[in-house]
């Protein structure tokens, strides 16, 4: 197949949607959705005018791409006056609604898929917790939806795949006997020191000093109008790959230096990420249009029923029931504990993810991958298509009742 055809192929869809986004972004058929559906049309497995070949690894890095590129803008875009006063919201998600949709997954999993190991089973309950930005973007940005749920819901985005990173590697490496029981527990304490300090830490080093940089270049005029686009990019980029060659997590890298980058840089701050917000966009489109080319490949070798039950009750109860628990005396509404705990898309992180699973060979990899892939297919469908409907609706419910969540 001719490099030139998959050229023309992608960029007459490219175009196409380009023409007709800002509409579509009104509707619930936009982003992701289109993305993955045209690549699947367009795949070998259907028209056959796209057969990219790629391995698991380009899928990955794409995706690491893309999702450090919307960690790092839609951090540098909260507003930390909400933030601050919502800032126990998150907390709660984080560090008791993870470990209990963890708890959960791995409990529904043991029962579901009898047939495979205890740590193969805690890798698809890990792989899966993470909420991701990028499908959850079309809630966080919406001005309808109250500031104090999308704020929450864009940090907890932002910060809990980088959390599971270190649960993951822990799992990963039983799973794969490459550690002894008795080097397990010093594993524990160890990689979330490690993964989660350098990204911190690295996040908040670059974006001060390339913050104090970008500042002063721009306020003597030394970035032109076609550069507008890059800074913010790189330093994205930067930031996560840093970390990541450091050990740490890139994620939290991005999110965290994002969020430091906002804080710090005031003055031609939106004029810079706007700018950004194409390049994001662009990115996002190749991630999810390549990811759908090849979809229908892993989505049928390890199909079964049970697969099926587990990725909707992934997306269901496993996310829901934790966020119901974990805000219970917050004085929120109960449409609003739905609301949130409905808003918990996965996508980019949990491909990732998959990847780094399957590069073991572990004896479950068929059925985990099939997991996962059903899991972010359905969300990509569900959240896609419920996010717009479903956020002017409950925006409408807060509003009869004088804003109260």
């Amino acid at each position: 197949m001719s490099g030139y055809q998959i050229l023309t192929v992608f960029a007459a869809f490219a175009f196409a949607y380009s023409l007709i986004a800002s509409r579509l972004e009104k509707t619930p058929v936009n982003g992701a959705f289109v993305y993955v559906a045209v690549g699947m049309l367009f795949g070998p497995h259907l028209l056959g005018l796209i057969d990219l070949s790629v391995d698991g690894e380009a899928i990955s890095r794409l995706a690491e791409i893309a999702l450090a590129i919307c960690l790092f803008t839609d951090s540098s875009n909260a507003n930390l006056s909400v933030l601050r006063r919502v800032e126990a919201i998150p907390v709660r998600l984080l560090l008791i609604g993870l470990p209990l949709t963890i708890a959960m997954g791995l409990g529904l999993a043991w029962w579901i898929f009898g047939d495979l190991s205890f740590f193969e089973i805690a890798l698809i309950a890990t792989m899966l917790a993470p909420t991701d930005a990028a499908l959850g973007k079309a809630v966080v940005t919406n001005p309808v939806v109250p500031a104090k749920v999308r704020e929450s819901l864009n940090v907890e985005s932002g910060l809990n795949d980088g959390i599971c990173v270190p649960v993951i590697l822990f799992f990963l490496a039983l799973a794969a006997g490459s550690v002894e029981a008795s080097e397990s527990a010093g594993l524990v304490m160890q990689l979330p020191l490690e993964v989660i300090g350098i990204g911190v830490a690295v996040g908040l080093a670059l974006a001060v000093v390339g913050g104090f940089a970008l500042r002063n270049c721009a306020s003597r005029g030394w970035v032109s109008d076609t550069w507008l686009q890059m800074p913010i990019i790189a330093l994205a980029l930067l930031c996560f790959g840093l970390a990541q060659w450091l050990g740490g997590s890139g994620f939290i890298a991005s999110f965290v230096g994002g969020l430091t980058f906002g804080a710090l840089t005031k003055q031609h701050k939106e004029q810079f990420l706007d700018a950004a917000e194409g390049t994001a966009d662009a990115v996002a489109m190749v991630t999810w249009f390549t990811f759908g080319t090849v979809i229908l490949g892993l989505l049928l070798p390890g199909f079964s029923w049970q697969v099926l039950v587990y990725a909707l009750l992934s997306l269901t109860v496993v996310r829901m029931l934790p966020v119901f628990l974990c805000l219970i005396g917050t004085g929120f509404q109960r449409d609003t504990l739905l609301f949130m705990g409905w808003f918990g898309p996965r996508g980019l992180a949990s491909i990732v993810f998959v990847v780094m699973v399957v590069g073991e060979k572990l004896t479950g990899n068929d059925t985990i991958v099939a997991v996962v892939v059903w899991t972010i297919v359905l969300s990509i469908v569900l959240h896609g298509l419920s996010a717009n409907p479903l956020a002017a609706k409950y925006g409408a419910r807060v509003d009869a009742r004088g804003g109260m969540i």
